[in-house]
């Protein structure tokens, strides 16, 4: 049994400070099943992080049933820090694939841009291990992520414009995404002299704070599109448990399952959606899935490898340092831009791309989502 895509939705990522959680949520579901033909629905999974602590909203799943009408159908939130999206979907394929469904909803969404800096980063440190010392420390995701791109230069020849070049890239990449947070063409002198967060990773080494939501139908009924596979694996959550700093372990074991589970390598893959939540990220999860050799990715960036017209497109939706990062839309967002390259009616088309991968990370590499879907056909 196979599982297939049916329908793609998506808002406009940015600040939707006119919108409503649930209008935005319920906009990207309607816009999926219009997209899939408006199918008979047997289930709703919704991928969302801080719609409790920060919105004060939570029965995602029965809410999108309730007001799309589509009946007493089982419903579920799904969270798991920044990977919520990418483990909704896979916990639909895997009502498929179990035979308890035909077809399934999954959509996923996050309002964040109402509230501070300050409030959205309290939230988003709960996906961290706060009974640890780390927490009493104060590390942040910006901090462990800046630990992780310090140590990558000390080992490697990398600069601080290597990882420019990667926002850099994403920026143009999101420039011809109607569905991009930033849209605005910048330079790397730009990017170089931008306000740092922390050392070496300044403002545009940074994924932003953000709004929208996004939604995909899958069905065991066949389409031109389907799921070769899907896996997801866990890794550590303190830093100091982590044996290698310029490594993340889930992101590797998600890529080796899933590679196995398609029969594939990572030369067989046409396009790349990976979770760039800081330009370092990007880098050392290109080569965690085994697209470049270990602490050499940095060059791939360099030569121009991962843009559109390059060897390995990676983000060409503009990732989520400049497409946009909406916690728990992000992971489902992904999948929507590699479907459309599949389709061809992607921004920044990859030509002839027939076998897309997305990667979904969560927390300091908690959780890392892997999809490789193919296009059939001729």
């Amino acid at each position: 049994m196979n599982t297939y895509v049916h329908g793609i939705g998506m808002t406009e990522f940015g600040n939707l400070g006119g919108r409503t959680m649930k209008d935005i949520l319920l906009d990207a579901s309607y816009s999926a099943l219009e997209d899939a033909g408006n199918p008979k629905v047997d289930a709703v999974f919704v991928g969302n992080f801080m719609g409790g602590s920060v919105y004060n909203q939570e029965i995602l799943g029965a809410i999108v049933a309730n007001d799309l009408g589509l009946g007493y159908i089982p419903t579920a939130k799904v969270e798991g820090a920044c990977a919520s999206g990418g483990i909704a979907v896979r916990q639909g394929i895997l009502g498929i694939l179990s035979g308890e469904y035909d077809t399934v909803l999954v959509s996923g969404v996050e309002k964040m841009k109402h509230v501070s800096t300050i409030e959205v980063t309290q939230a988003i440190n709960s996906a961290m291990d706060n009974d640890s010392n780390e927490k009493h420390a104060g590390l942040t995701f910006p901090g462990f992520f800046g630990v992780l791109a310090n140590r990558y230069i000390h080992e490697t020849g990398a600069t601080k414009k290597h990882l420019a070049r990667v926002a850099l890239k994403n920026r143009e990449n999101a420039v011809n995404n109607p569905f991009a947070q930033f849209k605005k063409p910048t330079s790397i002198e730009e990017i170089m002299n931008a306000r740092m967060i922390t050392e070496p990773l300044g403002l545009f080494d940074c994924s932003p704070i953000t709004d929208g939501a996004a939604a995909i139908v899958i069905s065991r009924e066949k389409s031109n599109i389907m799921f070769r596979a899907s896996s997801q694996a866990s890794g550590p959550t303190q830093m100091q448990k982590v044996e290698d700093l310029v490594s993340i372990p889930a992101v590797k074991e998600s890529g080796c399952i899933a590679y196995e589970k398609a029969g594939l390598g990572p030369k067989d893959i046409d396009v790349v959606e990976v979770h760039d939540c800081f330009s370092m990220t990007e880098i050392v999860s290109s080569e965690e899935l085994g697209f470049f050799n270990k602490r050499e990715g940095y060059k791939a960036v360099e030569e121009g490898k991962t843009k559109p017209n390059g060897e390995i497109p990676i983000n060409t939706s503009g990732g989520l340092l400049s497409k946009g990062h909406p916690i728990g839309a992000t992971g489902i967002s992904q999948l929507h831009q590699i479907v459309s390259q599949l389709r061809g009616s992607a921004p920044n088309q990859v030509d002839e791309a027939r076998i897309g991968l997305a990667q979904n990370l969560g927390g300091t590499g908690s959780y890392s989502t892997v999809h490789i879907l193919e296009r059939l056909g001729e």
